[in-house]
C-alpha cells in the first residue's frame, strides 16, 4: 500500500514538472470535472481529450459553466457547449413564441442575447408573455424588451442579456456583424425580406430565422445560406452541405412548381402576408371582417399561380384572421422547435431544418417543407 502511494505521489510530481505550475493548477481543478464526462468506451476518452485540449488552448468553459451545463455536455459534448457559450443572438419582436425561444436558449447557455421591441405592455401581450412581471407598477413606462431582459437575466445569470432600442429594419448592415443568429418575430413581409438580405450580405454567415404564431397555428422559416454540418451514420461521421434560399427567393417559387402535398398553412400564410402588405396593416391587425377581402385576394393569387382554391380552405384563413392572440401551448411548441434548430445550427450537430416548419394545433401535426427552386435547390 505504501509503495502504491509513493508511486502515485511521484506520478503527480512528474505531471507537475511537465505541465508547469499554472497548467498544473488548471489540471488539478479539472479532475472532478473530467470525471463528470466519464463515459464508457472510446467516445468518453475522446471527449475528455477534446475538453482538456480546449482548456489548454485558452478557449475553455469555466468551472461554473461546466457545473451548470453538465447534463447538456453529456448530450451534445463539450465542443458544442463551447460554441454555444461564444454565440451572440439577436431577437426582434418579443411575442409569446419569441419569449419561449429566448427562455430555451438562455437556459442552454449561449454567450449573449440582444432583445429589440420598443412597444409598451398591452393586454394582448400579457396573454402569452410569461416574462412580464405580474405587478403593473413594475412595467409602467418600460418597453417589452426591457421587461423581458430583466426576467431572462434571472433565468441564467451567466448569459449576457441586453436591450437595443430602435427599428431593426433601419439599422445598417454593419450592425448585424455582431451576431451569429438573427430571429425576427411577427413582422411584415417587407421587413422579413429586408433583414434577411442584410444578413446575407455580411462577410460571415449570419443565420436568419422568422417565426410567426397566429392563434393555434405557427410557422418557422430558416436561412442558413451555405451550411455544412456533421451527420452520424452508424459508426462514421459524414460531412453534409445544404444550400438555403433567402426568404424572398423561397416565397417567389411558383406554387405550381411545388409538390402537390405542400402544407395548406404555407399558402394561407402567404395570402395573409400579401393582404397585410396591400392594406398596409401591421402583422396581426386583422379580424373576421376582413375575410371577404382575403377570399377575393386568394382567388386572384390562385388564378395567377394555377392553384386550386381548395388548397387554402376558408376555415383556415378565418382562423388566421381572427386569432390575434397567440395560443400559449402553441408558442411553447414553436419556441421549442426554434430553440432546437438554432442550437443545431450553432453547434453544427444534427440535421437542420430546411426551410419551413408548420404546426397547427387543430390536427396536432408538425410539418417540414423544403420550399426551394426545384432547378437549383435554393
Amino acid at each position: 500500500m505504501n509503495r502504491m502511494k509513493s508511486l502515485h505521489q511521484e506520478g503527480r510530481k512528474e505531471q507537475k514538472r511537465y505541465l508547469g505550475d499554472d497548467q498544473w493548477r488548471k489540471a488539478r481543478n479539472l479532475r472532478a470535472l473530467l470525471g463528470v464526462l466519464a463515459q464508457t468506451g472510446r467516445e468518453g476518452v475522446l471527449e475528455q481529450r477534446r475538453w482538456l485540449r480546449l482548456r489548454m488552448d485558452g478557449e475553455e468553459l469555466t468551472e461554473q459553466e461546466t457545473a451548470l451545463y453538465d447534463r447538456q455536455i453529456r448530450v451534445w459534448g463539450v465542443d458544442a457547449q463551447r460554441r454555444l457559450s461564444k454565440s451572440h443572438i439577436l431577437v426582434s419582436g418579443m411575442k409569446g413564441t419569441a419569449v419561449e425561444f429566448c427562455k430555451n436558449i438562455v437556459l442552454a447557455g449561449i454567450g449573449s442575447l440582444t432583445l429589440m421591441d420598443d412597444r409598451m405592455v398591452t393586454e394582448e401581450a400579457l396573454s402569452a408573455n410569461f416574462l412580464i412581471p405580474p405587478d403593473e407598477n413594475m412595467f409602467s413606462e418600460r418597453s417589452l424588451a426591457e421587461l423581458c431582459c430583466d426576467s431572462l437575466r434571472e433565468f441564467n445569470p451567466m448569459v449576457r442579456v441586453s436591450v437595443e432600442k430602435g427599428d431593426l429594419s433601419t439599422f445598417d448592415g454593419d450592425f448585424y456583424d455582431k451576431f451569429d443568429v438573427v430571429v425576427v418575430s411577427c413582422c411584415s413581409l417587407r421587413t422579413k425580406k429586408l433583414i434577411n438580405e442584410k444578413c446575407r450580405k455580411r462577410s460571415k454567415r449570419v443565420a436568419f430565422y422568422t417565426v410567426d404564431c397566429r392563434d393555434s397555428c405557427g410557422e418557422i422559416f430558416v436561412d442558413l445560406q451555405n451550411y455544412t454540418y456533421s451527420q452520424k451514420k452508424l459508426v462514421d461521421t459524414i460531412e453534409q452541405q445544404l444550400q438555403y434560399p433567402s426568404f424572398e427567393e423561397a416565397v417567389a417559387v411558383p406554387w405550381r412548381a411545388l409538390p402537390r402535398k405542400v402544407a395548406k398553412l404555407y399558402f394561407a400564410m402567404r395570402v395573409i402576408e400579401r393582404f397585410e402588405q396591400t392594406e398596409e396593416r401591421n402583422p396581426g391587425e386583422t379580424s373576421v371582417a376582413d375575410l371577404p377581402s382575403v377570399l377575393k385576394l386568394r382567388k386572384e393569387l390562385c388564378e395567377t399561380q394555377s392553384l386550386n382554391e381548395s388548397h387554402i380552405p376558408d376555415g383556415l384563413l378565418e382562423r388566421l384572421l381572427a386569432g390575434r392572440r397567440e395560443f400559449p401551448p402553441v408558442c411553447a411548441i414553436i419556441g421549442g422547435i426554434l430553440g432546437q434548430e438554432v442550437i443545431k445550427a450553432i453547434s453544427g450537430k444534427g440535421d437542420p431544418l430546411k426551410n419551413f416548419f408548420f404546426f397547427d394545433a387543430f390536427d396536432g401535426k408538425g410539418i417540414i417543407e423544403d420550399i426551394s427552386n426545384p432547378d437549383t435547390g435554393s
